[in-house]
């Protein structure tokens, strides 16, 4: 079943229900993509967050209103992502004990984060790369931040985590991704 064809029942009305994920869906597969190994896992992580925020609704135990939609999705996302990965990581590992070679195309495809017609495609390359070699605890907090649009009170409490901590690992994940381009514009890895 496609994400957009989940309409929560009976508010909003669906053309409502359209245009917020055509407004969000992009952000939230961007932050699904973050959070797990590949392109297939992130879609389906995002479409099993959308069901659940739709049935939620549907069963009136959503507390909030469309605005309170995103930073829920968000939670949601990060909360299946990990159960995925350790799922995936308990079925790897008893697939290696019987000798399995479990080792997939797909975890190792390489899924482009900035959609952009620019003929400048080395330099969003680089910095897709680089984003993804930081920790996952900057990485993210960058990801919701620049292409979630949270704030850092939003980011907080969708990581659990206080606001002056997101805004530190912000900062020092720009700076530490600052760093890296920097390194590589001097090897001539990078060109701007």
């Amino acid at each position: 079943m496609h994400p957009l064809s989940v309409v929560p029942d009976p508010e909003p009305a669906p053309s409502d229900w359209r245009e917020w994920l055509d407004e969000h869906a992009p952000k939230l597969l961007l932050f699904a993509r973050q959070q797990t190994r590949s392109q297939e896992d992130a879609e389906d992580v995002l479409q099993d967050a959308l069901v659940k925020l739709v049935d939620k609704i549907r069963g009136n135990e959503f507390v909030g209103g469309m605005e309170a939609w995103q930073p829920y999705l968000y939670t949601t996302i990060r909360r299946l992502a990990i159960d995925l990965s350790r799922r995936d990581d308990r079925r790897r590992r008893r697939e290696d004990t019987v000798g399995v070679d479990t080792e997939e195309k797909s975890n190792t495809e390489f899924h482009p984060w900035f959609e952009s017609d620019s003929s400048d495609d080395e330099i969003r390359t680089q910095l897709e790369t680089k984003l993804k070699e930081l920790p996952p605890k900057f990485a993210e907090v960058i990801v919701m931040k620049i292409w979630g649009e949270r704030t850092f009170a939003e980011i907080g409490e969708i990581l659990g985590i206080s606001q002056n901590t997101a805004a530190s690992r912000y900062r020092y994940g720009l700076e530490a991704l600052k760093r890296s381009l920097d390194s590589a514009r001097r090897r001539g890895d990078l060109s701007i």
